[in-house]
């Protein structure tokens, strides 16, 4: 008995000065932060907690049946050879006018009133903080791609999930970028690993700040957060709503559906794109993440004019092939006549104008 006890204490130190001294892990709010949040509604017992109740917590028959599943894999969850990127066009994209171009799951460059975004820039190879551990990029390694970009205004980040904050890519942007606006506690990741903290704005739910010109708002999701085994939701996650002259944009971030879609709708509608999240769902996590009929229910609560689905097309995170989210949601956006665009990774597509684009299914390898 006592060797295991001296056992599970030299594991739990091990662990604990892995997490300290391993830089991927990111950083803790501190005392002060905590004290600070304290005022807020969405803080609750030294975490942040969703509007509506949640418990990420599964029946041991869930999680007996999600072990069989990942020991004996499954049809097409990863695609049959890697997915090629569209050749990005530079000139587009540093052109004065609105636009978009996905680099697959929820990565995403968007040019507003000639303002250069990043939203949430996981572009490494692997969504883990190991390498010999976790989902690989489809389309391989796109963090070449940053040497290319131009200088970047502000780098969003919805949460502080591997697949969304990314260690490498922010390593590699931080120069490049002007400033980070983030949910609160995310700060803590950034200036650990380099970036200044004068660079960092922090929002809570609803929360507007002008950048240079546009209206950025952080919205609520139906989430959690967390990089190590003992910070859940430490930070909060969200959506972002950004506002131009011309163009009114909105992402939901990560997380299930619920009645915060209609409030974002009645406060900042109607959306002339929105990007909803509606890839990487299951039944025993119904509340983290929306099914893709869920999400163009969430692109109507919204009032969004055109409709782009993401959170898929970059890595394997649950059980579903790899298709089936652009595939499902093809058919409720025709019924419910809601404009659908299906862009390329690496495709620019221009805001100003009409977004009827016929769908190409590039998928279909």
């Amino acid at each position: 008995m006592i060797y295991l006890f001296i056992f599970l204490v030299i594991l739990f130190v091990v662990i604990t000065l892995l997490l300290n001294l391993y830089p991927v892990f990111g950083g803790t709010p501190s005392k002060e932060q905590k004290e600070a949040y304290k005022k807020f509604s969405n803080y609750v017992n030294g975490k942040f907690v969703n509007q509506v109740p949640t418990n990420l917590k599964m029946s041991l028959s869930d999680t007996y049946s999600m072990m069989k599943e990942s020991i004996s894999g499954g049809i097409n969850r990863t695609p049959a050879s890697q997915i090629s990127v569209s050749e990005i066009n530079w000139n587009k994209i540093n052109s004065k006018e609105d636009s978009l171009t996905w680099f697959g799951h929820s990565a995403f460059w968007l040019s507003i009133d000639n303002k250069k975004i990043l939203v949430d820039p996981m572009l490494g190879p692997i969504a883990s903080p190991v390498s010999f551990v976790g989902s690989k990029r489809y389309t391989g390694d796109l963090l070449p791609i940053i040497d290319k970009m131009p200088p970047i205004d502000a780098v969003l980040i919805t949460h502080d999930h591997y697949d969304h904050l990314d260690y490498p890519s922010i390593r590699k942007l931080k120069e490049k970028v002007g400033h980070f606006i983030v949910p609160l506690g995310v700060s803590n990741h950034l200036i650990r690993w380099g970036v200044p903290k004068e660079k960092i704005t922090e929002l809570n739910w609803w929360d507007e700040t002008e950048f240079q010109g546009l209206t950025v708002v952080l919205t609520p999701s139906k989430h959690f957060s967390g990089r190590g085994l003992f910070n859940r939701n430490s930070t909060l996650s969200g959506g972002w709503v950004i506002l131009g002259k011309n163009t009114r944009f909105y992402t939901s971030g990560d997380g299930g559906y619920d009645k915060h879609f209609n409030e974002i709708g009645k406060k900042y509608g109607p959306f002339d794109i929105t990007l909803i999240e509606g890839g990487q769902y299951d039944r025993r996590w119904s509340w983290v993440h929306m099914t893709p009929e869920e999400a163009v229910q969430a692109n109507l609560d919204v009032n969004g004019k055109n409709m782009m689905l993401i959170h898929w097309g970059g890595f394997t995170l649950a059980y579903h092939e790899w298709t089936e989210p652009i595939e499902r949601a093809l058919k409720p956006t025709k019924e419910k006549e809601i404009n659908l665009i299906a862009p390329e990774i690496g495709e620019t597509v221009q805001l100003d104008s009409d977004l009827h684009i016929p769908i190409s299914p590039w998928w279909d390898l």
